[in-house]
């Protein structure tokens, strides 16, 4: 059960995480572009939701003992513009038992 609610964890976080990238990445583009400036404000909401993901992305492969390569992948997608978002498709067909090897959630 721990397992199937850190995976959880980490799949709720990763849409936001890659979504605050992006807003982060038009956010500094439009600070070089335009006189308006919301990367303090993006840089610092994506911090936190980027450390989140790592915490979670920790719990997460302790819990389901994945293997590396799993674990340095979650990671890369966390780091690519739109990674968030196939993280999280992984992590849902995860949670529903639909990747192999993967234990369907507890209902």
């Amino acid at each position: 059960m721990k397992s199937v609610a850190a995976v959880h964890r980490l799949r709720l976080v990763s849409g936001p995480e890659g979504l605050s990238f992006l807003l982060l990445l038009v956010c500094s583009v439009l600070k070089r572009t335009t006189s308006f400036n919301a990367v303090p404000v993006m840089g610092t909401v994506h911090g936190v939701l980027f450390i989140l993901y790592l915490v979670f992305l920790v719990q997460a492969y302790q819990a389901r003992r994945w293997e590396p390569k799993r674990g340095l992948l979650l990671f890369v997608l966390s780091v690519l513009p739109t990674g968030g978002f196939f993280a999280e498709r992984m992590l849902a067909k995860e949670e529903r038992g639909e990747l192999d090897g993967a234990a369907p959630a507890a209902a």
